[in-house]
């Protein structure tokens, strides 16, 4: 019998986002891509006022990036 593997930290808020904002997770991470070389905090402001994010899925999107930085 397999068992689904529960997704963790960032990654768990995905299918919210990409269910509330209509694009795919890729395309958040373009947008921070092309926003050079911000710290953490300022990608969060980016994110939330420029794409109108709440809060925790703009935060999660961006530990997200920068983990893969």
């Amino acid at each position: 019998m397999a068992t689904q593997e529960t997704v963790k930290g960032p990654a768990s808020y995905f299918p919210s986002i990409e269910k509330k904002y209509g694009k795919p997770i890729a395309h958040w991470m373009e947008a921070l891509k092309q926003q050079g070389q911000l710290k953490h905090m300022e990608l969060v402001s980016y994110l939330k006022t420029e794409h109108q994010l709440g809060h925790g899925h703009a935060n999660a999107l961006v530990a997200w990036y920068m983990a893969k930085k």
